[in-house]
Parts: C-alpha cells; sequence; structure tokens
C-alpha cells in the first residue's frame, strides 16, 4: 500500500504557536484518537507566515498534512469541517487532497530528535545508525542544520534540522515513508524533498 500525504486547506482567524507539534497532535487526538496508536501516521507542522514574538500567521497557502498509507484516507477524511483547538487558537480543517511521495536526491526534515542524544556528533552517529537500518547507503551525505527544540507541556525536546543528499530513488521515498527519530505524531522526523516547495504549502 503506497504512502500518501493528504493535505488539508486550513483556516485560522488568529496566530497559532510557530512551535505547535505537541498541541497539533492533542488537537488532532481529540478527533482521531488512533494518533494514539503506533500505524504510522505522521503529521507535518504548519507551514505559514511569521510573525514574530513565537507566533505562525495560517495564510491561504498553509496546509494540514498527514502522512499515512493511502488505505488509512477513509479514517483520515473525517478531519475535513473540524474546528481544532491548538494551544487555545481555533483551526478550521478544509477539504483534503492526496498528494503522491516524489522521490528526490536531496530530503530534508525541519527537526529530528532521537531519544538520548543530544549533542551534535553523537546525534549524528545515532542518525547515520538509522539511515544504516534503512537500506540507506553510506554514500549518502548526512547534514546536519540548526539546533531545535519541541516544547511538551514544560519539556523542551532538543533535535537537529537533518538534510540527506545523494539518495536513489527507493532510498529517497523509503525515508520518506519511515523518517528518522521519533515523535513523528508531533511534526518530528518528516522528510520532505528539499528542493521544491515542502509539504505544507501547495506544490
Amino acid at each position: 500500500m503506497p504512502t500518501i500525504d493528504l493535505a488539508f486547506a486550513v483556516l485560522a482567524t488568529e496566530p497559532i504557536p510557530a512551535d505547535h507539534g505537541y498541541h497539533l497532535y492533542g488537537a488532532l487526538s481529540r478527533v482521531l484518537p488512533q494518533l494514539h496508536q503506533s500505524n504510522g501516521i505522521a503529521v507535518h507542522p504548519i507551514l505559514g507566515q511569521q510573525i514574530g514574538d513565537r507566533q505562525l500567521q495560517v495564510t491561504d497557502r498553509s496546509r494540514l498534512v498527514l502522512r499515512a498509507d493511502a488505505d488509512q484516507i477513509g479514517q483520515l477524511i473525517a478531519l475535513s469541517g473540524q474546528q481544532l483547538d491548538i494551544a487555545g487558537h481555533r483551526v478550521r480543517v478544509g477539504v483534503p487532497r492526496v498528494w503522491t511521495l516524489r522521490a528526490a536526491p536531496a530530503v530534508r526534515s525541519r527537526l529530528v530528535t532521537i531519544k538520548g542524544f543530544l549533542d551534535l556528533e553523537p546525534f549524528q552517529a545515532a542518525a547515520r545508525r538509522q539511515l544504516d537500518a534503512l537500506g540507506v547507503s553510506p554514500e549518502a551525505q548526512l547534514l546536519l542544520g540548526k539546533r531545535r527544540t519541541l516544547r511538551i507541556r514544560e519539556k523542551e525536546v532538543v533535535g537537529y534540522e537533518v538534510r540527506v543528499e545523494g539518495l536513489t530513488a527507493d532510498e529517497s521515498l523509503t525515508l520518506q515513508e519511515r523518517g528518522l527519530g521519533g515523535r513523528r505524531h508531533m511534526g518530528c522526523g518528516v522528510f520532505v524533498p528539499a528542493r521544491i516547495p515542502q509539504a505544507g504549502t501547495d506544490r
């Protein structure tokens, strides 16, 4: 069963937190309790306009994007028409479109977190081991970018922006399907092609 991105239009009259992964997961779980299960569903961060004070303005190009197996579309479509409460900020979910994954020689994730690995060099080694486990060639380049955090309640989880280059088509799709690290329900470890518009905006 192929993996797809199900992209919902979103409408919000007020900004949402820029660091919204945990709160978005909570809002989605209230509508889709199955997100608590180990079902491979990943949630992309909502992209929009950074307006300062750790706030994000949702635009007409913003999307709520869930990555899942195609046979899960029937369950996820229940989000259409719902109103999500993201840390007290209301977001209306519109009609979805199905996007197929595209192989690309370079992919990136805004934030990858790996439990127990906070410093750059140990983190890079742990990420490389996960790439090896996915069958990605050692010739593929693993590049770490900014150190970033994800706030979960009163705790900040540390990770890094990650880019992987020199992938074959099969490696690229596998990495997009499986991701790296944990907390994919909260927007971590979700990879998109690096040289085309990212998931969360119109392609």
